[in-house]
Parts: structure tokens; C-alpha cells; sequence
């Protein structure tokens, strides 16, 4: 048996266990399933509440979302070897990682479905407080003409608390890939995202001045 056998049966099986915990110990709702095209590339761009939001989003996914996660993950070996098999590629958030820009560049160039959170931490304050959102996931997008999903995800990520994963339908961005907009530009760009994400579970999106 070679290793890229080896290491599918090994997450085959720890995928496996991981939707029977999340079926187990959270009320998990899951819909929107079919506007996940079976294949081809695509960018999945959820809102971010809970450290549990790639297991929630990707536990009834039929296809490996290859996400972007936060490098701090990997200094736990045992966590970082996990989300790594369920395929985690670290990120340095506030650094301008060209690598892991460049790795999510192949996989889409490969077909794969690739995982990046637009807000680019969890937000845990109120929505009309204002955040940052971040313009990864809307440059990334529109760079590799790759059409987007937007999930919204509900609930606190809590034991036995319930939880709604609501998969939009895919969408190109409005914009010209040869075009190099401004930053400001990318960022209206990934609130727009967020704006699509956050409708999906009834909420809305304010900037980080608190406007609509």
C-alpha cells in the first residue's frame, strides 16, 4: 500500500468519526447540499463563529475542502497533523503568506475545493459593532476566475447547542481578473461575500464603522 492510499483510508476513517461525534453531541443542520458542484473548482467563503466551523461546514460535504487555516493551529502537533489529514494548509495570518497564497492558487489550478474565511478570525462581538474583513478570499477569487460559495453558519459551536450550515448558491464576482484593484476595493469585494454568507442564516453585515 502506497502512502496517498494509506493516508485516504486514514481520513476516510477520521472523517467517518468525526460526523458520528458532531451528529452525537451537536444538533447539526445542514442545507444547501446541491449547490456543491460534484467537481470542478470552487471557493467555499463561510462566516466564522466557533473554533468547530470547518468540521461543522465540511462534515456532510461529499468532496475534501482543502481550508486555509491559521498557522498557531500547528503548534499542537496532534491538532495540526488532524485538521492537516482533513485538508488544513497553514496560513499566516497579518504577514502576507505568499506560500499559502500560492498553495491555494495550485489546488484551485487542480480542481479543488478551497476553504477561506473572509473575516479571517472568529467573530465573537456583535454584527453592528463593526469587524474587519479581510481581502484574501474576494482577490483569490476574482485573480482564478473561480466561483464562489458562500456558507452562513449559526450556533455557538457549544456542546449539544445547535448549529445551521446554510450553503448558498456558486457566484462569479463582478469583476476583471487583469484588473489589480485597490485594497479597499478587494476588501468591499469579500464584504460582499460575508453580506451573501451572513442573508443565508437572516443576518446582517455592517462595516467596521457600524453602517449598513
Amino acid at each position: 500500500m502506497n502512502k496517498k492510499v494509506a493516508s485516504l483510508r486514514i481520513q476516510n476513517i477520521i472523517r467517518t468519526i468525526l460526523k458520528i461525534f458532531l451528529f452525537v453531541f451537536y444538533r447539526l443542520e445542514v442545507l444547501g447540499l446541491e449547490n456543491i458542484p460534484a467537481k470542478g473548482e470552487v471557493l467555499i467563503c463561510p462566516n466564522h463563529v466557533s473554533a468547530m466551523d470547518i468540521f461543522f461546514v465540511g462534515v456532510k460535504m461529499k468532496r475534501l475542502v482543502r481550508w486555509m487555516a491559521k498557522a498557531e493551529l500547528w503548534d499542537n502537533k496532534i491538532l495540526g497533523r488532524l485538521i492537516e489529514l482533513l485538508g488544513a494548509f497553514p496560513v499566516r495570518r497579518g504577514k502576507g503568506d505568499v506560500g499559502a497564497i500560492r498553495t491555494s492558487i495550485e489546488l484551485i489550478g487542480e480542481g479543488e475545493v478551497v476553504g477561506i474565511f473572509a473575516e479571517g478570525h472568529r467573530v465573537k462581538t456583535s454584527l453592528k459593532r463593526g469587524y474587519k474583513i479581510h481581502s484574501g478570499a474576494a482577490m483569490l477569487a476574482i485573480k482564478t476566475s473561480t466561483p464562489v460559495i458562500p456558507v452562513g453558519v449559526e450556533g455557538s459551536g457549544r456542546l449539544f447547542g445547535k448549529v445551521k450550515v446554510v450553503f448558498g448558491e456558486p457566484y462569479y464576482i463582478d469583476a476583471d481578473s487583469t484588473r489589480d484593484y485597490k485594497h479597499a476595493e478587494y476588501v468591499e469585494f469579500s464584504r460582499e461575500i460575508m453580506r451573501k454568507a451572513y442573508g443565508l442564516v437572516g443576518q446582517k453585515v455592517f462595516d467596521e464603522r457600524g453602517s449598513k
